[in-house]
C-alpha cells in the first residue's frame, strides 16, 4: 500500500467518524482535501471499513460504544413500529461503526412500496420521500424521518428503503468477510443484549 493510499484512506476515515459522511462522500472529499487527481484509485469499502474500525478504537474508544447501542435502540424501536414490513436494520448502526452522528438505515420489504408511506401517514409521522441507491445500484424509494433519540434529546434521521418483498430472499447476506449486511428485530435485539 502507498503512502498516499494510506493516506487517503485515514482522512476518509476521519471524515466517515468526525463528520458522518458516508463512505463515497467521505472518500471523493478525501481525494479533493488531499489535492489528488480526479483519477485517484479510491479504496475499496472493505478497506475504509477497516480504517472506520481502527480509528473508532484509537480515537473514540470511551464514547462511541454508548453512542452506537443509543442508536440500536432507536432502530429497534422504528422496527417494531414498522414490523409489518419485515424490518431489516442496515448500514453503520448495523455493522457497528456509527457515533452520533450517524444515520439509521432500515430495509422494509414490502408487497406495495406505497404501503410504508401509508403506515407512516396513517400513524401521524411526517417523513420525507425520496430515491435511494436500492441493492443492484437502481433508484428505490427511501422515507425519512427525524426521530428524537431520547439518550442524546436530539434528532437522529431514520431513513427506510423500501423494496421489493422477493428482494429479501435475493439480497446478498454477507459481506466479503462473512459478517451479515442486515439483521431483523431479533437480531438487533441480541446485539443488544449482548
Amino acid at each position: 500500500m502507498t503512502h498516499v493510499h494510506e493516506e487517503l484512506l485515514a482522512l476518509a476515515a476521519r471524515l466517515v467518524v468526525e463528520e458522518g459522511l458516508d463512505y463515497r462522500g467521505a472518500k471523493q472529499r478525501a481525494v479533493k482535501s488531499l489535492g489528488l487527481g480526479a483519477r485517484t484509485p479510491l479504496p475499496d469499502n472493505e478497506a475504509l471499513d477497516d480504517a472506520v474500525r481502527e480509528y473508532l478504537a484509537v480515537f473514540c474508544a470511551d464514547t462511541q460504544p454508548q453512542e452506537l447501542a443509543a442508536l440500536r435502540r432507536l432502530a429497534l424501536q422504528w422496527m417494531q413500529r414498522m414490523a409489518a414490513f419485515r424490518p431489516h436494520l442496515t448500514g453503520a448502526v448495523w455493522q457497528g461503526t456509527a457515533t452520533r452522528l450517524s444515520d439509521v438505515m432500515i430495509q422494509l420489504y414490502c408487497d406495495d412500496p406505497k404501503s410504508a408511506e401509508i403506515a407512516l401517514i396513517d400513524a401521524g409521522v411526517p417523513f420525507e420521500a425520496r430515491n435511494a441507491d436500492g441493492p443492484r445500484g437502481e433508484p428505490v424509494p427511501a422515507l425519512s424521518v427525524h426521530a428524537r433519540c431520547a439518550d442524546w434529546h436530539e434528532s437522529v434521521g431514520v431513513h427506510f428503503i423500501v423494496l421489493d418483498r422477493d428482494d429479501l430472499r435475493t439480497a446478498p447476506r454477507a459481506d466479503a468477510k462473512g459478517r451479515p449486511l442486515r439483521g431483523d428485530v431479533a437480531a438487533v435485539q441480541a446485539l443488544l443484549e449482548a
